[in-house]
C-alpha cells in the first residue's frame, strides 16, 4: 500500500526565488505529520502543490499513490482542507453550511456525524456568524471532513485561540488519527507539534533541514538540560557562556531571556549564582527544564517559528 503522502525532489520557483528547493518526505497512513518552518520557508507552496492548487516545476508528488500533477481531480476527492482563515455565510446555520459543502461531493458524511466529530452538536442550528473563534475553527474542520477524506490538511488550526480551546482541538485532531486518517499539520505552536505529531519535517529556505519524531529530534540535538532566566543587564553574555558545564547559550530578545544548555546542572547553577553575587546582580525567575522542540527549532534555524 502506498504512503499517504510522497514528495520527492520537489522544486518550485517564482522568477529568481526558489521557494521549494528539492524537498523530499514521506507521510505514513494514519499518522499526524507535521510540516514546520519559519514564514517564507516554503511550507505553503509545498502544501498547495500537494492539494493540487499549484503545479511544481519538477519532482514527484503523490497523495495515496495518486500522481497529483496528472490526476488532481482524483486527489481532491480524497482530501479535506482547512485553511488558516475560513469565512462562511454568517446567517447560515452550522447545519446549512455543512449541507452546502456536502452538495459539492458525490459522497458525503451525515451532518450529525460531522458535528459530533468536532463537538458542535449544541450549535448545529446556530448561525455561523455567532460562533466563537474556537467554534468557527471546529466548523472549518467539519467542512474539511464533509467528504470523509483519507488525508486532511490542517493549516494552523489553533492560531489565536486560548489554551483551553486549543487543547480541545488537539483532541479532535488526535481523534482523526484514531479513525485511521492521515493529518498534515502546520502550526506556529511547537508544543502543539511536539504533543500531536508522530513524525515531522522542518524546512527553511525551501529545503528540509531536519526530519524525525519530536522525541528523536530533541535527543539528536540536545543531551543537556536548559537553565532559563531573565539575564541581568550588568552581566554580559560571554560571562554566562564561560560558566562551567555550559555547552551552548541562547538569548531571546523577544522574551528577554537567556538559556544555558548544560550537561552538569548542579555545577552550572552554583557557578551562575556565584557570578551574580560577584557582579552584584539579582537573578530571578530561573527555571530548569529538559530541552524541547522549540530549542531544536532555534538551534537549527536561529529563529523563532513565527519569524
Amino acid at each position: 500500500m502506498p504512503p499517504a503522502l510522497l514528495v520527492e525532489n520537489l522544486v518550485k520557483t517564482y522568477g529568481s526565488l526558489r521557494a521549494v528547493d528539492g524537498v523530499s518526505f514521506v507521510a505514513g497512513r494514519g499518522t499526524v505529520f507535521g510540516l514546520l518552518g519559519p514564514n517564507g520557508a516554503g511550507k505553503s507552496t509545498t502544501i498547495e502543490i500537494l492539494e493540487g492548487i499549484r503545479r511544481p516545476d519538477s519532482g514527484r508528488v503523490e497523495v495515496l499513490g495518486i500522481d497529483v500533477r496528472r490526476e488532481a481531480r482524483r486527489v481532491k476527492e480524497r482530501i479535506g482542507v482547512q485553511l488558516q482563515s475560513s469565512s462562511f455565510f454568517p446567517h447560515l446555520s452550522v447545519r446549512a453550511v455543512l449541507e452546502l459543502f456536502a452538495s459539492f461531493f458525490e459522497r458525503s458524511l451525515p451532518v450529525g456525524q460531522l458535528v459530533a466529530a468536532v463537538n458542535l452538536e449544541e450549535k448545529i442550528d446556530a448561525a455561523s456568524g455567532t460562533l466563537s473563534g474556537g467554534q468557527r475553527q471546529r466548523l472549518a474542520i467539519a467542512v474539511a471532513l464533509v467528504n470523509d477524506p483519507d488525508v486532511v490538511f490542517l493549516d494552523e488550526p489553533t492560531t489565536g485561540l486560548d489554551p483551553q480551546v486549543r487543547r480541545a482541538l488537539w483532541d479532535v485532531i488526535a481523534g482523526l488519527r484514531d479513525q485511521g486518517k492521515t493529518v498534515l499539520l502546520t502550526t506556529h505552536y511547537l508544543d502543539e507539534a511536539e504533543k500531536l505529531c508522530d513524525h515531522l519535517v522542518i524546512i527553511d529556505h525551501g529545503k528540509v533541514i531536519a526530519e524525525g519524531t519530536p522525541a528523536g529530534l530533541i535527543a539528536d540535538n540536545f543531551q543537556r538540560a536548559a537553565i532559563e532566566f531573565p539575564a541581568p543587564a550588568e552581566i554580559p553574555a560571554d560571562a554566562f557562556a564561560a560558566l562551567p558545564g555550559v555547552a551552548k547559550l541562547q538569548r531571546s530578545e523577544e522574551a528577554g531571556t537567556t538559556t544555558l544548555y548544560t550537561g552538569d546542572v548542579a555545577r552550572t547553577t552554583a557557578a551562575l549564582f556565584a557570578l551574580a553575587e560577584q557582579r552584584g546582580a539579582t537573578l530571578a525567575g530561573i527555571s530548569i527544564r529538559t530541552a524541547t522542540l522549540e530549542d531544536v527549532f532555534l538551534k537549527l534555524t536561529g529563529r523563532k517559528l513565527r519569524e
